[in-house]
C-alpha cells in the first residue's frame, strides 16, 4: 500500500490501454541496440489476503553478469524480482500468463532485490529530497552475459559536468496517455526507449544526492515517466551510469526530473559490495 501512495511523484506504473498522445521515455525514440543491458525489470510483493505476485515494475542496467542497477524504490518491500532484456517486452514477444510472472520460457532472469540502507522516502525534507539514496540492486539467479555493461562512474563525477551536459536515459515507461471517458491515465507497451536530455547544474537541496534533468519536449530534450524509475542515466555516448532515475514532479511526466546519485562515494562502496 505505501507505494500505492507514492505513485503519482515515483516514477512506477502498471497501467494498460491503448490512444497514443503523449510519448514516453518523452521525446523518446525506440532504443535499437544501443543499450542492450538495459532491462524491464518486475518485482513481487507479498500482499495480505493475496500472496506474493507481481505488483509493480521499473526498468535496470546491468553492470555485472549477475547484478542489475535500479532505483530503491523498485526494490523496497519487494520480496523477488525478474528481468527481461528484449528491447521489445510485449505480448506478441512474452504472451500472458508468462509475462509478468516469468517461468520457463518467458525469456526472464529471476533474482533477489536489495535496497540501499540509507533509502528513505520522505527524510530529506521537501521535493528535492522526496527519496533520499533512492538506488537498489538485484542479484540474479543465474549470470547473463553480454559484450556490453554499464558501467559505474568515478566518485563525485557529476558534480564535474558542466550544465547542460548531454545525458542518454533510458527505459521501459509508458507511452501513451489516453483520454476519454473519465481522467486521463497513462499507459504503455513495455518497449525500450532512449532519448537525450540535458542536466541542469547547480546547488539546490540535496544536489549532493539528486541529479535534475531536463524533461522538456518542445525544447527539444526527453525525459522519463512511470515506469522508467531505475533506469541509467548515462554520460551520453558512454556507457557510464551518472544516477538512476528517481522521480517526476508532475502528473504529464514534464519539467524537471530527479535521478538518485551513483557517484557518492557510500553509494558506490554498497553498489560494488554486490560485485564480483
Amino acid at each position: 500500500m505505501k507505494k500505492l501512495s507514492v505513485v503519482l511523484l515515483v516514477v512506477i506504473a502498471l497501467l494498460l490501454a491503448s490512444v497514443v498522445t503523449v510519448m514516453a521515455i518523452t521525446n523518446g525514440e525506440p532504443d535499437d541496440g544501443r543499450h542492450p543491458y538495459v532491462g524491464l525489470l518486475v518485482f513481487d510483493a507479498d500482499i495480505p489476503d493475496v500472496g506474493v505476485v507481481p505488483a509493480w515494475r521499473c526498468s535496470g542496467a546491468l553492470i555485472a553478469p549477475d547484478v542489475v542497477l535500479t532505483a530503491g524504490h523498485c526494490t523496497d518491500g519487494a520480496v523477488a524480482a525478474r528481468i527481461w532484456f528484449y528491447e521489445d517486452v510485449t505480448y506478441d514477444t512474452v504472451p500472458f500468463p508468462l509475462y509478468p510472472y516469468g517461468g520457463l520460457g518467458s525469456g526472464a532472469i529471476e533474482g533477489t532485490p536489495h535496497t540501499n540502507p540509507g533509502f528513505c522516502i520522505g527524510c530529506g525534507g521537501g521535493l528535492p529530497g522526496f527519496a533520499l539514496r533512492d538506488v537498489g540492486v538485484v542479484v540474479l539467479d543465474e549470470p547473463v552475459y553480454m559484450d556490453e555493461m554499464a558501467e559505474l562512474p568515478d566518485a563525485g563525477l557529476v558534480d564535474t559536468l558542466k550544465n547542460k551536459t548531454d545525458v542518454d536515459v533510458v527505459g521501459y515507461g509508458v507511452q501513451e496517455m489516453v483520454y476519454g471517458g473519465g481522467p486521463p491515465y497513462w499507459t504503455g507497451l513495455r518497449v525500450r526507449l532512449y532519448a537525450l536530455s540535458e542536466l541542469i547544474s547547480g546547488k539546490f537541496v540535496h544536489s549532493d544526492e539528486f541529479m535534475r534533468l531536463s524533461m522538456n519536449p518542445g525544447g527539444g530534450t526527453g525525459g522519463t515517466c512511470f515506469g522508467d524509475s531505475g533506469g541509467p542515466d548515462l554520460l551520453s555516448g558512454t556507457d557510464t551510469v551518472l544516477a538512476v532515475n528517481s522521480y517526476v514532479t508532475n502528473y504529464n511526466c514534464t519539467g524537471v526530473g530527479y535521478s538518485s546519485r551513483v557517484d557518492i562515494p557510500e553509494v558506490l562502496d554498497w553498489i560494488n559490495s554486490f560485485l564480483p
